[in-house]
């Protein structure tokens, strides 16, 4: 019985953000029809039917956010707060209407109409705060660390959590678990409760990021409800997933320096970007080849031109090519071996739609400065996918729609340039996303 009345309390509180708007919004209007009601008499008679159902949305709104307080995911002090100021709004609401219907208040209304907008705005500020995190209204001033960080001047003497980890949790975590909100009754803004976990385990499991319920809820696709932060809300980049997981992988510890703890090849240049305070846009490999390469053969590129194939130039400033099988259609797989003899040259290749094999692959595992690898739609299956793994410069892979499991991705991890992997309507068991995320921790693996 118990249980049932937490979860109808539950459940009606979170009614409260839906209702509390329009009580706002009717009891402003009120009084601002009563402040300008000297100049302009006709305001006056609507001001008592608007403060009498300004005056029952803000009791309703009190019920509920009662009710909300309830759960506990909220810092007690300041939602104490806010809930006696939205209490006080009401009762104060309440008597100015009273008066009003007696007729008793016009030589006050004034003050009545003043008072109840500062309340208004008071409580809605500690709302906010409940909502957004204490200092959510100064970050438009300039003090705002999630649209810039300073670089590290030397990162391998940096302490890896209060300069590193830190700032990462600041930015995207503390305003849900920081000290004005704890959804989930998790906290990450000291290093006591990070450790304590939440209502749904650790958050951090020191050295073993796949117990941890930070590390988790990050690798989750960003269509499951448990994701986090939510979708709605600006999400890690694939550098500061990294960096947790490292941090997760190597002990949590809230001490050490970089220089004291093992470095995995990959978080090497995630660590390195941090000097120059890059971001993660600047930060990725160019899918373009910077080292110069000689003139495609006129005829090769020909020949693929005559059977169908759409060859272009990537950039006027160099002679790397792109290839699309958009019209090869049933003769995919026999054209795609005209492509040898532009192996140094190709850099995106496009056999979306195209009737792709396995067999195919082994064609395609030459073409060894691919950047971009797009098979959409195509019958390529993890035993193609396993010839692969001589494409180092591949960044971009492309597998909607195509028979490719997990088990046939994972044998791309050695793939280190790897930043994207569309995985859309791939038959993926989503049990094991978190363990190629652990893989791919520097890619962005997309589930559409």
């Amino acid at each position: 019985m118990y249980t049932l009345i937490l979860f109808v309390t539950d459940f009606i509180g979170r009614f409260h953000p839906v209702v509390v708007h329009l009580p706002i919004g009717i009891l402003l209007l009120a009084c601002l029809f009563q402040l300008f009601s000297k100049k302009y008499a006709a305001l006056q008679p609507a001001v008592p039917a608007m403060l009498f159902w300004g005056t029952a949305g803000a009791v309703v709104s009190c019920v509920t956010g009662l009710m909300l307080s309830l759960s506990g995911d909220y810092d007690k002090a300041l939602a104490d707060r806010h809930q006696w100021m939205g209490i006080a709004t009401a009762a104060l609401s309440l008597v100015f209407y009273l008066f009003l219907k007696k007729g008793r208040a016009l030589k006050f209304a004034s003050g009545f109409a003043t008072a109840i907008i500062v309340l208004i705005s008071v409580t809605g500020h500690l709302g906010g705060s409940l909502t957004h995190g204490s200092g959510y209204l100064t970050e438009a001033l300039g003090n705002n660390t999630a649209t810039a960080r300073k670089p590290i001047p030397d990162v391998r003497e940096a302490v890896l959590y209060t300069d590193v980890v830190q700032p990462i949790l600041q930015t995207n975590c503390y305003s849900c678990h920081g000290p004005s909100k704890q959804k989930g009754k998790l906290r990450l803004d000291e290093t006591s409760h990070i450790l304590q976990g939440g209502k749904n385990g650790l958050a951090v499991a020191p050295g073993d990021p796949d117990e941890s319920e930070l590390v988790q809820r990050l690798l989750l696709p960003l269509s499951d409800e448990e994701h986090m932060p939510p979708k709605e809300k600006p999400q890690l980049t694939s550098s500061e997933i990294a960096l947790l997981h490292w941090w997760v992988s190597t002990g949590a510890d809230f001490t050490k320096k970089v220089k004291e703890l093992e470095q995995t090849e990959q978080i090497k240049p995630v660590l390195a970007a941090l000097q120059t305070g890059a971001t993660e846009k600047e930060t990725k490999s160019s899918d373009i080849p910077e080292e110069a390469v000689a003139k495609a053969d006129d005829k090769a590129i020909q020949a693929l031109r005559d059977a169908g194939v759409v060859i272009l130039p990537v950039a006027k400033e160099n002679n790397y090519l792109m290839a699309s099988f958009v019209t090869a259609g049933e003769k995919a797989d026999t054209l795609v071996k005209l492509l040898e003899p532009l192996r140094q040259q190709l850099v995106w290749l496009r056999l979306d739609d195209a009737s792709i094999h396995d067999e195919s692959m082994d064609v395609v595992a030459r073409l060894t400065n691919l950047t971009r690898l797009y098979l959409r739609n195509t019958k390529v299956t993890d035993a193609g996918l396993a010839k692969l793994q001589s494409l180092k410069q591949l960044q971009v892979l492309n597998l909607v729609n195509t028979p490719v499991t997990e088990k046939g991705l994972l044998q791309l991890k050695e793939l280190k340039a790897l930043r994207t992997v569309y995985l859309y309507q791939a038959p993926v068991d989503r049990a094991a996303w978190q363990e190629l995320k652990a893989a791919f921790p520097a890619a962005i693996l997309d589930s559409g």
